[in-house]
C-alpha cells in the first residue's frame, strides 16, 4: 500500500505541472542517433512497469520485451527520473566493463544517496567519492583475509542451524528470514566484532527497512516506503556511531589488540577518515552483504529440495569433507576449494535468481555504441537479464542445470552476478564463502523438501519467495 501511496503522489504532481512537461518533451536534439526506445511518461518514465514488474516477480521481461521491439543490444527509456541506455548482451556487458572511467562511471539512483548517506555526508564529499570503496574494505575483502574468517563462519553457521533449524525436525521452517538472520548476524560479528543477540535484533528491522528504500521513488513523505527508511536510517546511523565512538575510545586505551580486527577496527586504526564515514561504509558493508547473500542461499537452498539428484550430489560432495574432519574442527579455506560442483549448484542458482538485477553508470562523455549516440550524462544500465536467461548463451534458459558450468562454463560476459570490470563486486569471495558454509551445514544435517514448488517470486528490492520458502527438514539417519 505505501508504494501505491507514493505513486499516487507522484502521479498529483505530475499532473499539476502536465503542460509544462510536455511541452519540454518535445524538444529534439538535432540529428542525434539516439538508441531505439520509448521514455514512457513524461518525468516517471517507465519506472512505474519497472517496479510492477519487479514486484510480480518477472523484472526479466522489461528488459527481453524492449529487446526485442527495439534493439537487442541497446535501447532507451527513462527510469527514475533519468535518460537511460540499457546495453545488452555479452558485448553490451563487455563495453560497459571495459570502460569504466573512461567512457562511464558509477552512478547511484538519488533514492539510494539519499539514504545512505547524510546531508552533512553529502555536503562535505563528492558523490564518487562516498560511493568509492576504502582501501581498507578492499584489503578486508581480499581472498587472502577471507580465509581466516572461514572458521567464524562455520561455527556461526552451526550455532545457527542448532538453534533456529534442529528443533524443528519433521517440521517446516522458513528459510527466507532464517538465512536473513544468519547472514545478518555474521555481518555483524566480522564487521564488528559485535554477537550480542539483543543488539543484532535491535538493528536488524532497520536496516531491512532501509533496503526496502532503495528502489521507492525519493519521496520523503509520512507513510512512504521512502521516509520509513530515511527514520530506519537515522536510528541505526545512531546506534552503530556509539559502537564505533566506543570501539575508538578502547584501541586508544588499548592499543590494536582491543579488537579482533574486524573491519571496524580495521578501519579506525588504517583510516583517516571521520566517524560519519566509518559508521556509513559499516552500514553499507552489512546492507550489501546480508541482502544480497541471505537471497542467494535462499534459492540454493531451494534447488536443493526440489531437484533431489543435485542434492544427493552436493550431499555426497560435503560428507566427503565432512569425513575428513575431526570432532569440533571447523571448516578451513583448503576446504572450500573442495566444494567445486556445490559451487557450480550455486552459480546456477545465481543465475536464475541474482540477488541484483544489476547496476548503473553515467555518460562521462559523447559515445557511440552499436551505431547509436549516447551523449554525455545520460545514465546507462547493465543488466543480468540481457543474458542469463538468452537462450543464445544458455540453451533451455529457464532449465536448472549446474552442468553449464563445467569445464569452460559460460561464454565470458555472459553470467555477471557480480558485475565485471574494475568495479566487479568486492564481495564476490565473501559471498561465495558465506553460501557455501551455509550449505555445508545445512546438507550435512537434513533432507530437504519443498512444501510449494509454484510459490510466487517477488522483488523487495531482491528477489525473495513470497511466503519465505517453507521447506520441511528430515534428519540424516546416521
Amino acid at each position: 500500500m505505501d508504494g501505491f501511496f507514493s505513486y499516487l503522489i507522484y502521479f498529483t504532481l505530475f499532473s499539476v505541472s502536465l503542460a509544462i512537461i510536455l511541452l519540454a518533451s518535445r524538444l529534439k536534439s538535432s540529428g542525434a542517433n539516439f538508441p531505439p526506445g520509448w521514455t514512457g511518461w513524461p518525468v516517471i518514465g517507465e519506472t512505474l512497469e519497472f517496479a510492477f514488474r519487479a514486484r510480480m516477480g518477472k523484472l526479466e521481461r522489461f528488459t527481453e520485451d524492449r529487446m526485442k521491439k527495439f534493439s537487442p543490444e541497446v535501447f532507451r527509456t527513462s527510469l527514475m527520473g533519468e535518460k537511460m541506455a540499457v546495453i545488452c548482451g555479452a558485448s553490451g556487458n563487455k563495453f560497459v566493463f571495459s570502460n569504466e572511467d573512461k567512457l562511464v562511471t558509477s552512478w547511484w539512483p538519488s533514492s539510494i544517496k539519499k539514504i545512505m548517506f547524510t546531508s552533512s555526508l553529502v555536503g562535505s564529499s563528492s558523490s564518487r567519492d562516498l560511493m568509492k570503496p576504502s582501501i581498507v574494505i578492499h584489503e578486508f575483502l581480499k581472498p587472502e583475509a577471507i580465509k581466516h574468517y572461514v572458521g567464524i563462519m562455520d561455527m556461526m553457521a552451526g550455532k545457527h542451524i542448532d538453534m533456529y533449524w534442529t528443533s524443528n525436525i519433521n517440521k517446516e521452517v522458513k528459510v527466507y528470514p532464517l538465512s536473513k538472520k544468519y547472514t545478518f548476524a555474521l555481518s555483524c560479528r566480522l564487521f564488528m566484532n559485535i554477537e550480542a543477540p539483543e543488539f543484532v535484533d535491535k538493528i536488524f528491522d532497520g536496516f531491512d527497512r532501509i533496503a526496502c528504500g532503495f528502489i521507492s521513488l525519493p519521496i520523503d513523505i509520512p507513510g512512504t516506503t521512502f521516509n520509513r527508511a530515511i527514520k530506519a536510517r537515522d536510528n541505526v546511523q545512531k546506534e552503530i556511531v556509539e559502537i564505533v565512538r566506543m570501539r575508538k575510545k578502547e584501541l586508544t586505551e588499548k592499543g590494536d589488540s582491543a579488537g579482533d580486527h574486524d573491519l571496524l577496527s580495521q578501519m579506525l586504526i588504517k583510516s583517516n577518515e571521520n566517524i560519519d564515514m566509518i559508521t556509513t561504509r559499516v552500514n553499507g558493508m552489512i546492507l550489501a552483504s546480508h541482502e544480497t547473500t541471505s537471497t542467494a542461499i535462499t534459492f540454493v537452498l531451494r534447488f536443493l529440495a526440489a531437484f533431489p539428484d543435485v542434492y544427493d550430489a552436493v550431499l555426497k560432495e560435503q560428507m566427503e569433507i565432512a569425513k575428513s574432519k575431526g570432532p569440533e574442527e571447523l571448516l578451513n579455506w583448503n576446504d572450500i576449494q573442495k566444494m567445486k560442483y556445490s559451487w557450480n549448484v550455486a552459480k546456477e542458482s545465481l543465475r536464475l535468481f541474482p540477488p541484483g538485477f544489476g547496476t548503473f553508470r553515467e555518460a562521462l562523455t559523447d559515445f557511440t555504441y552499436a551505431g547509436f549516440t549516447v551523449p554525455k550524462g545520460w545514465k546507462i544500465h547493465w543488466t543480468v537479464h540481457s543474458t542469463h536467461k538468452n537462450p543464445e548463451y544458455f540453451p533451455d534458459p529457464e532449465k536448472f542445470d549446474p552442468s553449464r558450468f563445467e569445464g569452460q562454463g559460460p561464454p565470458p560476459y555472459t553470467f555477471v552476478p557480480f558485475g565485471g570490470g574494475p568495479h566487479m563486486c568486492l564481495g564476490k569471495e565473501y559471498a561465495r564463502v558465506e553460501i557455501l558454509v551455509f550449505i555445508y551445514n545445512v546438507v550435512t544435517r537434513f533432507k530437504l523438501e519443498i512444501v510449494n514448488r509454484k510459490e510466487k517470486i517477488i522483488y523487495n528490492p531482491t528477489p525473495m519467495p513470497e511466503n519465505g520458502l517453507p521447506i520441511r527438514l528430515h534428519p540424516h539417519q546416521m
